[in-house]
């Protein structure tokens, strides 16, 4: 559900030119400011101009645009920057379980190092029998819901 810019939004305010940060980058869709608190310099912020509250609010008219966004931010990294990244993560946080803080949708554009001490260890779960295909049925079942 899109909702106008919200005053009690930091990235809105951003937006809005109410509150200061250092822009990469906007185009009509996207803004991209550089992270204030980055994993490594180049750190960056892709952020709709739309206030929603997170990837599942983003309506599908904003998806090319913003993937667009993102691709031209993580070329100006990729190309920009000294040291030259070795690689880069394109994540976004989801709800607060997932370590998202500000409720305006944005995705992170972090140039990688080797070395760089970012380290994604997920604790590997393993399926019983039968609980792989359990699992598939529930989701495509919702899948097949959503497209009809």
């Amino acid at each position: 559900m899109e909702s106008k810019l919200r005053s009690d939004c930091v990235f809105c305010r951003i937006i809005e030119g109410k509150e200061k940060a250092e822009i990469i980058y906007e185009n009509e869709h996207a803004i991209s400011i550089l992270d204030v608190n980055p994993v490594n310099f180049g750190h960056a912020l892709v952020i709709p101009r739309n206030h929603y509250e997170d990837f599942l609010h983003l309506p599908e008219r904003e998806y090319e645009a913003i993937l667009k966004a993102i691709k031209i931010v993580a070329q100006g990294i990729v190309n920009g920057i000294e040291p030259k990244p070795e690689g880069f993560n394109i994540l976004s946080n989801n709800g607060f379980v997932a370590g998202q803080r500000i409720f305006h949708v944005h995705f992170h554009v972090i140039p990688r190092y080797f070395g760089d001490g970012l380290k994604f260890r997920p604790v590997i779960k393993r399926y019983s029998k039968g609980e792989m295909t359990k699992y598939a049925e529930l989701i495509r079942r919702k899948i097949n819901e959503i497209k009809n």
